[in-house]
């Protein structure tokens, strides 16, 4: 079952997901198609499956591995350096349930829809902790997407089989999120409270930019 969906979402990296047939999953997975059909039932399960069970890798024990963290610092440290672990591990999921999660029925994505808010619910919540509560919702929503962004987007450019290493990379995007939220912290941005000088909201600044 495992190997099916593997092989369903380097095809669905590769073409598309309404471009990859059934014939190909079943040539690529070297399994009779009555064999998948044994398995999924069509390819929204698949997409389903693929999608629901990364997600699930990334939520697996993290509000408890986060617990055994002191410092908030430490923990987000902690959390980019898993999210490109499983990232660069799962590469093809990653990319399956970014772009082509959107094509599943509504009661399969609100469920993924559902896991992705709860992982960015924790994420926040230890911002918000490392900014001691002095930061507005406007600005904690950014900083999370940030983060976010700048882990995700490695799927973009990043080649497993090349010379930088996960922890490598890992390290170079913690010393440069981090150093920068520290700064952040520092000069006492968050006293701004989601308004740049000329009292702009933070959201409305970015929408137009």
């Amino acid at each position: 079952m495992t190997g099916i969906a593997k092989a369903a979402a380097r095809l669905f990296n590769e073409k598309g997901f309404l471009e990859t047939s059934m014939d190909d999953i079943s040539a690529a997975a070297r399994l009779s198609k009555g064999g998948i059909y044994h398995y999924f039932s069509s390819k929204n399960e698949m997409l389903y499956f693929i999608s629901t069970n990364f997600m699930g890798l990334l939520l697996k024990d993290l509000e408890e591995e986060l617990k055994k963290i002191d410092q908030n610092f430490a923990k987000i440290q902690f959390i980019i350096s898993r999210h490109i672990e499983f990232y660069t591990k799962y590469i093809a999921e990653a990319k399956t349930t970014i772009h082509e999660g959107h094509l599943l029925p509504s009661e399969y994505f609100k469920i993924i829809g559902e896991q992705e808010r709860q992982y960015h619910r924790i994420v926040r919540n230890v911002l918000s902790d490392f900014f001691e509560g002095q930061i507005s919702e406007d600005q904690l929503k950014v900083l999370t997407f940030i983060l976010f962004g700048t882990c995700n987007g490695i799927y973009l450019w990043y080649d497993p089989k090349g010379s930088m290493t996960p922890k490598e990379l890992s390290g170079i995007i913690i010393d440069i999120l981090c150093k920068g939220l520290a700064g952040y912290k520092v000069k006492g941005k968050t006293k701004v409270k989601g308004k740049n000088p000329r009292g702009s909201n933070v959201t409305e600044v970015f929408s137009r930019n």
